[in-house]
């Protein structure tokens, strides 16, 4: 997969444990190799992005056009038309670019447009596997997802699909996405490696909010810390849970040192305020969250401030958006990566794995990948880890307090 460095100058991006004449770049593969996704799945859930991230005008492509000549044929299933077709475009253009990038693989990249739908996926899968398509990229909506596995997974093709739901992923369909879950377990071990034992959560009543707390309530419990007190609340209301659990959680008989709030950036502009009405005070109970904190209208709120939350460093994003924007005419929104990087890793198991490219013991490969937002790997049932730094907010802004690991451990430690 060919990427680029923090200098801007191009790097592949490979296998862990590949030889090394296979080109592996300055932070050396041999050794080391991210909201709710909006689909209809679900009503209550709302991308990480919006719907309307600027894009292009001339960039939207009809479907089912074709990017790359190689002999190697994979399917790209986004929404061109219809909900998220923003986002599809701006991921089908990050395809393109990660071509370029990667300087001509054997790829020929079939894009096709599942108009935002179950019944347009479907349809866009088996028009993939009428052409030939030996893998199948996307789609971004988890309904979506589910329709074009129930097409492709029959006939033993693999997938790569760009849905937060981990509930859609399987053996062979393969989520390359920001889950949360990953995100929980990063923010409670730094937690509890900060010295922090006893935790609180207030957790919004909504899709997102019933995956977190699952991966919350483990993740504690396998790092052995202590569970306080759980409260849920309607999204935009949390007055009544939060006055449920302040006496655990702020005063002289506070009994949590770190409180668990995984609410979206509109959310958390009502819960703060409730917070500190209640006498919270975040010096002395450590506010945590999510990758959805990463917005400057969290950043700006006092209730939060000294708080941590877990996210994909922003470095490569901010490359990629560089070369994207010089190469598009706009900003792309955040989720282009994933394409980006999706065809890149494509690119190089081709290169390196002849007909056992998109086997599914290479695509799980545990040493995992390098991609712009970071190591990432595919688990076996099909969703996939990251590593994630943690960011602290201070004074209207955030800095990584620590850092990305380069190296995965061991799954679901």
């Amino acid at each position: 997969m060919r990427l680029r460095d923090r200098f801007g100058r191009r790097r592949h991006a490979l296998p862990r444990g590949l030889a090394p004449a296979v080109g592996l770049f300055a932070c050396a593969l041999a050794a080391c190799v991210g909201g709710p996704d909006g689909g209809p799945r679900s009503a209550a859930r709302t991308p990480p992005v919006a719907a309307d991230a600027p894009v292009a005008a001339d960039a939207v492509p009809a479907s089912g056009t074709r990017i790359g000549a190689g002999s190697v044929k994979l399917a790209l299933i986004l929404p061109l038309t219809g909900q998220g077709a923003a986002i599809g475009t701006a991921m089908r253009n990050a395809a393109e670019l990660a071509i370029e990038d990667f300087q001509k693989p054997d790829l020929e990249i079939l894009v096709k447009d599942d108009r935002g739908t179950p019944d347009g996926a479907r349809e866009a899968a088996q028009a993939a596997l009428t052409d030939g398509a030996d893998l199948v990229l996307g789609p971004l909506f988890a309904a979506n997802v589910q329709a074009v596995a129930g097409v492709v997974r029959p006939v033993g093709k693999p997938m790569v699909a760009f849905s937060t739901d981990a509930a859609v992923a399987a053996r062979g369909v393969y989520l390359l996405s920001f889950l949360p879950q990953t995100e929980v377990d990063r923010i409670v071990d730094a937690a509890v490696a900060g010295g922090r034992t006893s935790f609180a959560a207030l957790i919004p009543e909504s899709s997102y909010g019933n995956a977190v707390e699952a991966q919350f309530r483990e993740a504690v419990a396998r790092k052995g810390a202590r569970l306080v007190v759980l409260e849920r609340y309607p999204p935009g209301n949390p007055a009544a849970a939060v006055a449920r659990v302040s006496g655990l959680i702020a005063g002289p008989g506070a009994q949590a040192d770190a409180l668990f709030l995984p609410d979206t950036p509109e959310g958390l502009t009502a819960l703060a305020p409730a917070l500190t009405r209640a006498g919270f005070s975040p010096a002395r109970v450590k506010p945590l969250g999510t990758a959805l904190w990463n917005d400057p209208r969290v950043f700006a709120l006092p209730a939060l401030q000294g708080g941590w939350f877990a996210a994909a460093d922003p470095a490569g994003f901010a490359t990629f958006s560089q070369r994207y924007q010089a190469r598009f005419g706009a900003a792309p929104p955040r989720v282009a990566t994933l394409a980006y990087d999706a065809v890149s890793l494509s690119a190089a198991l081709t290169r390196q794995y002849g007909s056992q490219r998109f086997a599914d013991a290479t695509l799980t490969n545990p040493a995992g990948f390098a991609g712009t937002d970071g190591t990432f790997r595919f688990r076996p049932n099909g969703a996939s880890d990251r590593s994630l730094a943690v960011s602290e907010i201070r004074s209207g802004g955030a800095a990584i307090v620590s850092p990305a690991p380069r190296a995965l451990g061991p799954s679901g430690t």
